[in-house]
């Protein structure tokens, strides 16, 4: 039973960590960030077992993780409430070709970092944007401005499969 209370304190604050650090330092791993976890991972086996290395042990730890990752996996997926408390909200960073500057002090984003997601996506220029928006697991998409001529030709395709 110790076991399964350390696991699911450990797990909770794993949970936490994760939420402070923010949806884009989890979205990109930097080498020695990538360290750092595998490490973590030696430290959060020692503090769920306690030196009890029975398969045991193993097992319990294991399945109480599993057990809160599909309970919270079930809740988001129920519920739109937790979803919004658990894994997130989208966040718009662009705005009709305008960064906002605000919403990307939130989630520690900067210009640059924006300006190499566009590039990622095929965007030259941030005038041909028409929302950017950091999604809940980190990734920035992007929507493009819709040209004249594209509604144009659209309306057009329409009339002649009508």
């Amino acid at each position: 039973m110790d076991i399964v209370l350390r696991a699911t304190a450990i797990f909770f604050s794993l949970y936490l960590l994760v939420r402070m650090l923010g949806k884009r330092e989890l979205a990109q791993l930097t080498p020695f960030e990538l360290i750092v976890l595998v490490v973590m991972g030696d430290l959060i086996q020692q503090g769920v077992t306690h030196n009890d290395f029975s398969i045991l042990a193993a097992l319990l730890a294991i399945a109480t993780f599993a057990f809160w990752a599909s309970a919270m996996s079930w809740a988001t997926y129920l519920s739109r409430r937790a979803e919004r408390l658990l894994d997130g909200e989208p966040r718009v960073v662009v705005r009709h070709g305008q960064i906002l500057r605000r919403n990307l002090r939130r989630d520690r984003l900067t210009t640059a970092e924006i300006e190499s997601e566009m590039r990622l996506a095929g965007i030259a220029h941030l005038s041909e944007v028409d929302w950017g928006i950091v999604e809940p697991h980190g990734r920035i998409s992007f929507i493009k401005k819709k040209e004249d001529g594209d509604e144009s030709r659209q309306r057009d395709a329409e009339k002649r499969t009508s």
